[in-house]
């Protein structure tokens, strides 16, 4: 019997690809859950349309990534901490401080998007790499002066 895969099942194959199962297996299992769909001609020309929409909606992401980065890409951003003796701060900065300051600039940037490789837990400046997509990354100017 051959079938559509819906999601992606251990030993089978990926979401989308047309497998060969036994009968019993495909009817009394991947079918009954909704983990698959016989394979017919109207069931094909569905699956192939939504990977063309699936593969055009990744691009577009890709492309607004580059977008921003581009207009990121070595900027520097200025946040006000706490500080005590010698310049160091109370506490460090964080990723949600950096995603704060982002937001205040108007950049849409989640904190879970901010990589901080070192802790930053001294006034001065220091980068920061910013995540926009899987494949696009780029690293901003982060200047932490005393309040």
């Amino acid at each position: 019997m051959k079938v559509i895969l819906l999601q992606d099942v251990k030993g089978v194959g990926k979401e989308g690809q047309v497998v060969e199962v036994s009968d019993g297996y495909g009817r009394n299992f991947l079918l009954k859950k909704k983990l698959a769909k016989e394979s017919s001609a109207a069931n094909l020309n569905e699956v192939k349309l939504k990977q063309g929409a699936r593969a055009e909606h990744e691009k577009r992401a890709l492309e607004a990534a580059q977008q921003l980065k581009a207009d990121l890409e070595g900027k520097s951003f200025t946040l006000k901490m706490k500080s005590g003796e010698g310049g160091k701060l109370y506490g460090a900065v964080t990723t949600s401080d950096v995603s704060d300051e982002l937001k205040r600039n108007g950049y849409d940037i989640e904190k879970k998007q901010v990589v901080i490789a070192n802790p930053i837990k001294n006034i001065g400046t220091f980068g920061v790499r910013i995540k926009l997509h899987p494949k696009v990354s780029c690293e901003i100017n982060v200047n932490v002066e005393a309040l």
